[in-house]
């Protein structure tokens, strides 16, 4: 069993004893917790607090609990249902909430559940924030209301589409020119709720055929559900015969986005936020930002459009803040996380393949052919677990040290950029792993950087 509390959310596995997996007893003091800081934060006794979940097989389980913990604590609850978690956002602004939670593991497996926490924006929570709620959960302090002031339960599923009208209604989707180019796309939603949305989104865009794998909204993941090329064979065969112009494959939750070429390999999902950035770019000057473990590749096609690219620390929350910060116009995580903020501060699938297909639409090209139009880099990703009482903090000082003579960046982990590649070392937000990113024209040269630093790591015996 499994229970890791950050700021970002409270995530775990099915079961277990308190304490020691995401069961009933800590959905219930998380959840209580966090209704708490919402009505500190506000000042009202009775908030109102929206709640959307992905398929997992938990969810309704983990549903039920979670809007009676806020009805018990004296708070309305809008049940929105399966949606996606940029649904769940975008329904926290339209409700005129107060906050949301979405019941989602994202990439986990389906033994995983979570608890994210938003606030009145649509938007998660920032570190003060989180810790603050992990502190009132680990002092338990918080009262549940008398009979007289619990709280009410409504239901409204009415937000996908309220969702897909909001993605049509942004100016640089251009529908009649998707419809024009008569696309056939393949889809695989990896038995969650894309299997819901995605097609409506699709068929409203006016692509012509539409072929679907996986999306029956049933939690039973097909493959692993995180939208990497190892777990996409069966969608990359199927789009290797010829017949369907792109491939998008979304993860449980429907906020990330991997894309397969017409000749059936992967288009990178690094380059979801590449070539939706450029589309952007082209039409709208500005800046952009992506986090510290993203590719360059953003850079170059910022700087080629005349705007000043920016990085943040890994996290939605840290890439959001320093968006608003420096106003940028695109934005988002390598991950195929796309974060527009003409539509929402949050990372979206919908917008992403919205905004995709209008600029291949435009192009007149392949997918293939679209993918060669942006500078070409490689990245390897590794994982180093982590045992207990290693000095993580000892361990990031010492590749500091090591590489002092190189541009570092130490705001979450260390990032050393050479002049023609960078490694990117930090512990994991959602699991006890140290990740090490990295980056060059090859994929032999980014893999040779990542391991000159993991020989070091390891040798440090730290």
């Amino acid at each position: 069993m499994t229970l890791i509390k950050s700021i970002s959310g409270i995530r775990g596995t099915i079961g277990g004893r308190s304490g020691e997996g995401l069961n009933p007893l800590d959905i219930v003091k998380f959840t209580a917790a966090y209704t708490d800081f919402i009505k500190s934060k506000t000042g009202k006794k009775k908030c109102r607090i929206v709640v959307g979940r992905d398929a997992r097989i938990s969810g309704e389980m983990v549903k039920s609990i979670v809007c009676g913990t806020i009805m018990g604590m004296g708070c309305d609850v809008v049940n929105i249902g399966l949606a996606s978690t940029p649904t769940t956002e975008i329904a926290v602004a339209m409700e005129k909430a107060d906050g949301g939670i979405i019941l989602t593991a994202s990439h986990n497996p389906r033994e995983w559940n979570a608890l994210k926490l938003l606030n009145s924006n649509g938007e998660f929570l920032n570190k003060e924030e989180g810790e603050l709620v992990l502190d009132i959960a680990q002092k338990e302090d918080f009262v549940f209301a008398e009979v007289d002031s619990l709280g009410t339960y409504s239901e409204d599923f009415s937000y996908g589409s309220r969702h897909i009208d909001m993605v049509l209604s942004l100016g640089l989707v251009d529908v009649e020119a998707i419809r024009k180019a008569g696309f056939r796309v393949a889809i695989d939603c990896v038995n969650s709720v894309g299997g819901i949305i995605l097609p409506d989104l699709l068929e409203k865009l006016g692509v012509e055929y539409v072929e679907k794998l996986n999306c029956e909204p049933n939690g039973q993941f097909a493959h692993n559900p995180e939208p990497l090329e190892k777990n996409l064979g069966e969608i990359m065969q199927l789009m290797s015969n010829g017949k369907y112009d792109i491939g998008f494959v979304v993860d449980p939750d429907v906020d990330r986005l991997a894309m397969i070429c017409e000749d059936g390999k992967m288009f990178g999902e690094e380059y979801t936020l590449v070539s939706v950035a450029d589309y952007v770019l082209r039409h709208t000057s500005g800046n952009t930002c992506s986090n510290l473990s993203s590719t360059r590749a953003l850079r170059d096609v910022t700087e080629r459009n005349g705007g000043k690219y920016y990085a943040s620390a890994v996290g939605e929350v840290n890439v959001v803040a320093e968006m608003k910060r420096v106003n940028a116009v695109i934005g988002g995580e390598g991950n195929g996380g796309v974060i527009y903020p003409e539509a929402h501060y949050g990372r979206d699938a919908l917008v992403g393949i919205a905004l995709f297909l209008s600029n291949l639409a435009h192009s007149g090209l392949k997918v293939s052919e679209l993918k060669k139009s942006y500078p070409l880099y490689f990245m390897a990703k590794n994982r180093l677990d982590l045992k207990p009482g290693m000095d993580i903090d000892g361990i990031l000082n010492k590749v500091k040290e090591r590489y002092s003579n190189e541009s570092v960046n130490d705001i979450d982990g260390v990032k050393i950029d050479f002049a023609d590649r960078w490694v990117h070392i930090r512990r994991s937000n959602t699991e006890p792993i140290l990740r090490i990113y990295s980056e060059a024209a090859t994929e032999k040269e980014a893999q040779d950087v990542a391991e000159e630093v993991i020989s070091f790591v390891k040798s440090l015996n730290m």
